[in-house]
């Protein structure tokens, strides 16, 4: 039995340097990247990595409570309008003051819209959200002195971060952005494996079973709720910088339908499965605006049911089966 144990022990610590492998090669791909790459390619890898987030914040409502969202926009236009609002409108550049107003603004909005979303379930539940999604597009609209309504808030530049002999510029934005993602990525995870993850994952198999146990159920979805939101608020702030404009669109359910696209393509299942996703989505819409700008809705629409159709699981599946077809290949011989 000793023998076995030791075994199995020294297979999973291969496997795990061998998944750690991986993770620095990329980090060190995405480092290097801003040198051997144009300033386009730069910006394409930019919103990989903003979306990323964004769809990191919907999975960890929808893929691991349960709780499908078409109103996940509203928290990640929030933040990039906040930010451009106080950057536009009243010239405060400060990141430090900016940012975290931007992520405390999409956070409230998340534990105010909660309270009325949590009463609904299933169809219900998604219909509620939409409605509220809905509803921010129309203060966008309709609060023209602030967010320049249809023709939306221009001229939102880079934050300054209050480093004497510095000066944030395109390239350095691209790694402010990167330790962002970083973060992110690994408080997601962390929240994931957590006791706290592993019972909104009970909640989404079985809800009254987890009542019965003792758990107060709509509270842990109601931080899962306010935390999605709050995640999703870090990608907008990031995003209305890089955007340089915030427009409704970017609060509407066309946004939301990305990030769920994203998931869909990724992977409910697995943290990192949207990742994936937001990679796939970006280069299909970056290749569409090039050939066919006026197609995007018809393509995003029909990428979205291949998806359902074909890949319900998500390609990341499909990547996470070869991975442990290699390790164990590998850990055999």
């Amino acid at each position: 039995m000793s023998a076995i144990t030791t075994i199995d022990s020294g297979s999973r610590w291969q496997s795990s340097l061998k998944k750690a492998a991986v993770f620095v090669v990329i980090g060190i791909i995405l480092i290097i990247l801003p040198f051997i790459v144009s300033s386009y390619f730069q910006n394409i890898i930019l919103e990989i990595l903003i979306y990323g987030i964004f769809a990191l914040s919907l999975n960890l409502l929808w893929g691991y409570t349960g709780l499908p969202s078409l109103g996940h926009a509203a928290y990640f236009g929030a933040a990039g309008y906040t930010v451009g609002i106080l950057m536009v409108n009243y010239g405060i550049n400060n990141f430090w003051i900016v940012a975290p107003a931007g992520i405390l603004l999409a956070t409230a909005l998340a534990a105010i819209l909660a309270v009325p979303a949590l009463r609904m379930a299933g169809g219900y539940f998604l219909l509620v959200t939409l409605a509220m999604g809905q509803l921010v597009y129309s203060l966008a609209q309709k609060l023209r002195t602030f967010t320049g309504g249809d023709t939306g808030l221009g001229g939102i530049g880079l934050p300054n971060l209050q480093i004497p002999g510095f000066t944030l510029t395109t390239h350095s934005f691209y790694y402010l952005v990167f330790i962002a993602f970083v973060i992110s990525v690994f408080l997601i995870y962390r929240i994931v494996k957590s006791p706290f993850g592993e019972a909104l994952q009970g909640i989404r198999e079985n809800e009254p079973r987890m009542r019965a146990l003792g758990y107060n159920t709509w509270l842990y979805k109601y931080i899962c709720f306010i935390l999605s939101g709050l995640f999703a608020g870090v990608a907008g702030i990031f995003f209305a910088s890089l955007n340089g404009i915030m427009s409704p669109m970017h609060v509407d359910v066309s946004t939301s339908t990305i990030a769920m696209l994203m998931v869909v393509l990724g992977s409910t299942s697995i943290v990192y499965g949207p990742l994936v996703g937001s990679v796939i989505v970006v280069l299909i819409q970056y290749t569409t605006m090039i050939y066919a700008p006026e197609r995007w809705p018809l393509i995003l629409g029909a990428v979205f049911i291949l998806a359902v159709m074909f890949v319900r699981n998500g390609v990341s599946v499909y990547f996470l089966d070869f991975w442990r077809k290699v390790t164990r290949g590998s850990s055999r011989s």
